[in-house]
């Protein structure tokens, strides 16, 4: 799909642009016509960033794929929040999976389709970042190396909240968690561990690699539509901010969802067959303290004695992030 680029003049708000736009560039969700596939009713917590990731990604699937979509759902919180028995707020063909098999499931339905000669159906995986991240892994790999024709999204708060905000291997160094609390000599989650999904997808050599999040939710939609314009394995990694267990306030989502982009602690960028094509520039840079003091996961950073250095640690990282991506606009990705 191809996008038009705009100017937006209101800080904050992409509302006057989008109504600026062609009506064919305009979101899914400014349709009064969108599917709605994630409808209300469900359970999420207010300023959810993860139902509100997941629903700008199923309407833009469902639209490119003209309604034909099947989507597979790892266990986690959007399995929870949005399927309490005997209800549901999914208005697709949805299943719901293990916590750690929902690639391998998709990949069932997608073998299943083919054999019945339904190419025309295309298979959605889901999961938050536990299932994908950890649990799901060797999964997600086998999935990867295969190239089956799935799409898989990982909605990435950062932890595993539905559990009682425990360190998944996508917790970021410093934060606290229930399993990495702020004690000790160097408070927070470790240095040095984790998983960086985008990039070992890259290294699979997968056809289509990119990140989003839902401070744009215009490059979130034209990325899935984009992903579903190739046949094979994709991977999309969405960062969603999670006000509970980030300790972030409800209305402050996609603001904090943007400042992770502004500090380049979060890079937003596209990939084809393990080289990046594509990334989206910082347009105010901003030092990584802007991003951590609205989240209580990282209070102690601003207390402890060894907060400064694991700041300086911190802001080293998204410093590289810039280098590596190119972020500030001088160059390609090193």
């Amino acid at each position: 799909m191809g996008t038009q680029e705009i100017r937006y003049f209101q800080v904050g708000s992409h509302a006057v642009g989008n109504r600026l736009l062609d009506p064919g560039q305009r979101t899914v969700q400014s349709d009064p016509e969108r599917a709605n596939a994630l409808t209300c009713g469900h359970r999420a917590c207010q300023g959810c960033g993860e139902a509100l990731g997941a629903r700008y990604v199923v309407d833009a699937a469902l639209r490119a794929t003209a309604g034909r979509l099947v989507a597979v759902n790892a266990t986690g919180c959007l399995e929870v929040f949005s399927t309490p028995y005997p209800e549901t707020s999914w208005q697709l063909p949805w299943l719901h999976s293990l916590f750690g098999n929902a690639p391998a499931v998709a990949t069932g339905v997608a073998a299943a389709l083919r054999a019945q000669g339904r190419e025309d159906v295309r298979v959605l995986a889901q999961g938050g970042d536990g299932g994908t991240v950890d649990i799901g892994f060797g999964c997600l790999s086998g999935m990867f190396e295969r190239d089956d024709d799935v799409l898989y999204v990982c909605y990435d708060n950062q932890g595993y909240m539905n559990t009682g905000v425990q360190r998944s291997g996508a917790t970021p160094p410093g934060a606290r968690t229930a399993t990495t609390e702020a004690v000790g000599d160097a408070p927070g989650a470790p240095f040095g561990q984790g998983k960086d999904v985008p990039r070992i997808a890259m290294a699979h050599g997968v056809r289509y690699v990119a990140t989003a999040t839902v401070a744009d939710l215009r490059d979130l939609e034209a990325k899935v539509e984009r992903a579903m314009e190739v046949r094979g394995a994709r991977y999309l990694h969405v960062l969603v901010p999670c006000p509970l267990g980030w300790g972030s306030p409800a209305a402050l989502t996609v603001r904090i969802a943007r400042l992770a982009t502004q500090t380049g602690l979060f890079p937003v960028y596209e990939a084809r067959d393990g080289e990046v094509t594509g990334v989206t520039t910082i347009r105010r840079p901003a030092p990584v303290e802007e991003y951590l003091r609205p989240q209580k996961r990282f209070a102690h950073l601003f207390s402890h004695p060894s907060g400064p250095a694991a700041l300086a640690r911190i802001q080293e990282a998204a410093d590289r992030n810039i280098r590596r991506y190119g972020l500030l606009g001088d160059g390609g990705p090193s």
